[in-house]
């Protein structure tokens, strides 16, 4: 584990790094550039941090930005803009960002993606642009590519913070009525170009907040909850209109919506929101949850307010969480934040080939949370009593050969059963699509895990009706969702314009 930089020292090592190059940066080679040096994302003292709800990565200064910008090679078959789902013109932004022009950067990601902030702080780039990255693939590791997720977030924020954010144009009004089933990520993509075309845009959402996984899902201290605010703000000042609590296959049916209420389209973004579990013994003991119920209670119901939340929160002081994805390393910086003593994190294979992001896996271990791999429950321990949780019966594992996916399979090692003690148990296996939209829309075609089946322009069996996100893709990334996004609107766009 690194030492951790502080803040200040980073800031001065950008600063002399930029002294050293601003003079001659029409003169650089791309020797010259694979020699500057990588910027590292200043973070909170972990210790301090990992009690808090503030954001942990604290951003860029100026001249990081620049000097991380200058390490840009601007290859010309752009392979970075290829690894990006909404395809952002990457060489370009990151050039107006190597020369100071931050507006210009900002509104050359804007002209596909409109959450550029969002983006930048939880896009896993290491998997997409970055893992295109030349400049990456000379040091054979996407994560001394050019940071362009820190890049991005650092313009969005630098037009934010100096009161720059412009709305977009919205074309002249064509008559069209689109109904947005969800304002998660996939949801607003499609609010937003459908807007820009001049069609009038209602957004049904079930909770009494917008922002979908970006707001119950993701802690505060990896996506502030007043940036997907200001974001959403920002489509509401295009027009785009919003009905909170309204739950679309009981408060209405698509069918309802496209008849009753007139619209001539509508998008469904409903996401993947029905958790899986073990189904081992013990589940049902007080002190057990999906990731997703504990998350949602304390990012979208703030529970970690003591005495101002609507909800309660589960006091432990001893939390193990199962699994081993973002989901997973949420769920366990989260369990510390709400006052536990003690967090594992329990997965059945080793590091290598834990799914989550490696900066959320170094972020949760620098801030205390112990990792137990090569480990899986077999049953969930608790006391006759009161009914609650008391520990973990778990089986040790070793890696056999690969799977499907090309992960070495975990086998059970016979007789090595053994008790982790523990007061709560969160369970992070992923989700499956919510199934409220199939039960009640027969005319919808779903796949035996209930994702919406759709075609190469998302569009899906009944007439009118567009689906993408995890609904689609079951549980996936942000900006993955906001691709299908992309491409539904496109198709919306054009039905619409016949």
């Amino acid at each position: 584990m690194a030492e951790h930089i502080s803040k200040e020292a980073l800031a001065q090592a950008g600063l002399d790094e930029w002294n050293k190059i601003k003079d001659k940066l029409d003169s650089l080679g791309n020797k010259d550039r694979m020699a500057i040096p990588l910027q590292i994302m200043p973070t909170g003292e972990p210790k301090v941090r990992a009690r808090q709800m503030s954001e942990v990565a604290l951003g860029y200064t100026k001249e990081q930005a620049m000097v991380e910008a200058n390490r840009c090679l601007q290859c010309k078959n752009q392979p970075c803009v290829k690894g990006c789902p909404v395809n952002v013109q990457i060489p370009r932004f990151v050039a107006s960002v190597a020369k100071g022009d931050f507006k210009a950067a900002v509104d050359a990601i804007k002209e596909t993606n409109l959450l550029p902030a969002i983006c930048g702080r939880v896009c896993p780039q290491e998997k997409q642009c970055q893992g295109e990255c030349t400049v990456g693939k000379v040091y054979k590791s996407a994560e001394k590519a050019v940071s362009i997720g820190r890049l991005e977030r650092f313009v969005a924020d630098w037009e934010r913070n100096n009161n720059m954010v412009s709305v977009p144009q919205v074309a002249a009004e064509t008559g069209k009525k689109v109904a947005v089933i969800g304002s998660g990520p996939a949801g607003l993509t499609v609010a937003a170009d459908c807007r820009r075309a001049g069609h009038d845009v209602t957004v049904f959402e079930a909770f009494h907040k917008a922002g979908g996984v970006m707001v119950y899902g993701i802690p505060e201290f990896r996506l502030p909850k007043d940036i997907v605010a200001k974001e959403v703000e920002n489509l509401k000042k295009m027009g785009v209109k919003f009905e909170m609590n309204f739950l679309v296959g009981r408060t209405s049916s698509i069918q309802q919506i496209l008849t009753e209420k007139g619209f001539d389209a509508a998008f469904v973004g409903t996401g993947a929101g029905l958790p899986k579990f073990f189904n081992i013994p013990g589940e049902n003991y007080i002190g057990v949850f999906s990731a997703n119920e504990y998350l949602t209670r304390a990012n979208l119901m703030k529970a970690y307010e003591k005495g101002k939340a609507d909800t309660p929160y589960y006091e432990a002081k001893t939390v193990v969480v199962c699994g081993g994805g973002n989901v997973a390393m949420d769920a366990a910086r989260m369990a510390l934040r709400l006052g536990a003593e003690k967090v594992y994190v329990v997965y059945r294979r080793t590091r290598a080939e834990m799914p989550a992001r490696a900066e959320e896996v170094e972020h949760a271990e620098e801030e205390g949370v112990e990792f137990r791999f090569l480990e899986n429950p077999v049953e969930i321990l608790g006391s006759a009593e009161d009914g609650r949780v008391t520990g973990l019966k778990a089986l040790s594992y070793e890696l056999g050969e690969p799977d499907e996916s090309g992960r070495r399979s975990p086998v059970a090692i016979k007789g090595s059963e053994h008790d982790i003690p523990c007061d709560a148990v969160i369970v992070a296996l992923g989700n499956n699509s919510n199934p409220l939209i199939a039960k009640t829309t027969p005319e919808i075609n779903v796949d035996k895990r209930g994702h919406i089946l759709v075609d190469e322009k998302q569009a899906t069996s009944m007439t009118k009706v567009w689906a993408g996100g995890d609904i689609v893709l079951g549980a996936a990334t942000v900006i993955l969702a906001m691709g299908e996004g992309r491409k539904a609107a496109a198709s919306i766009n054009e039905y619409l314009a016949k």
